[in-house]
């Protein structure tokens, strides 16, 4: 994927994507903790197939293909579209942690544009409340003029970043294995970044009836570190 950043572009994806922002996604784990209680993930080749399996068929690519549309929606304008995308998003959605996850950071990472941004409000009360987090990382790339494909990479990529961390503490794994994983994932990163920018509108679908179970499972689960 051939990829130009100005230098305030640059920037503005480190910021958007860091794990410094203040949106609480440190705080889930996408069923990644029931999988470990359940044993059915429990070592570094597990996860990353787990993962893999998530960047090729599963809801992180409807996240992404949505938050390119809310990106495109921004850009001109259409509020509208944002707003038939945040409630398309939300009907989506297969849990109620992973709804309730995706609105909380939705609703954080707004407040936060409202503040740093208060040029950006119009567009934040047009969506209105709930808003998925998906909806409010397209606003923010647009309005900081992020390169489109770079929106995309850093998505997933940060995504990824989370889990793997998620992974690290409840397996649990080494520092040093977490970035080897992600260092791992970075062509399948690449090669569903290309695959989601191409998607139609009619092909929005995913496979996740394992990411579905266990996290149904994880909202009675006895003993827990994550909220999803």
């Amino acid at each position: 994927m051939d990829i130009t950043l100005t230098d305030n572009s640059f920037l503005a994806i480190l910021q958007l994507t860091s794990p410094a922002l203040p949106v609480g996604a440190y705080s889930y784990s996408e069923g990644l903790e029931t999988l470990v209680e359940q044993n059915t993930i429990t070592n570094q080749q597990t996860l990353q197939d787990w993962l893999a399996s998530q960047l090729s068929y599963g809801a992180i690519r409807i996240e992404a293909a949505v938050m390119l549309r809310a990106y495109k929606s921004a850009k001109i304008g259409d509020l509208a579209a944002l707003t038939h995308w945040n409630h398309w998003l939300s009907a989506a959605r297969e849990t109620t942690e992973l709804r309730n996850a995706s609105w909380q950071m939705g609703r954080s990472l707004m407040q936060l544009l409202g503040k740093l941004q208060p040029e950006i409000m119009p567009i934040v009360n047009a969506v209105g409340n709930p808003s998925n987090y998906a909806i409010a990382f397209g606003i923010a790339a647009a309005h900081w003029q992020i390169n489109i494909q770079a929106a995309v990479l850093g998505y997933l990529h940060s995504w990824a970043s989370n889990l793997i961390t998620a992974g690290v503490k409840l397996i649990p794994l080494g520092q040093t294995t977490g970035q080897q994983l992600l260092l791992d994932l970075q062509p399948l990163l690449n090669i569903a970044a290309v695959e989601i920018l191409a998607l139609e509108d009619d092909e929005l679908a995913c496979c996740t009836w394992g990411l579905s179970l266990a996290s149904m499972q994880h909202e009675t689960q006895y003993t827990r570190l994550f909220r999803s």
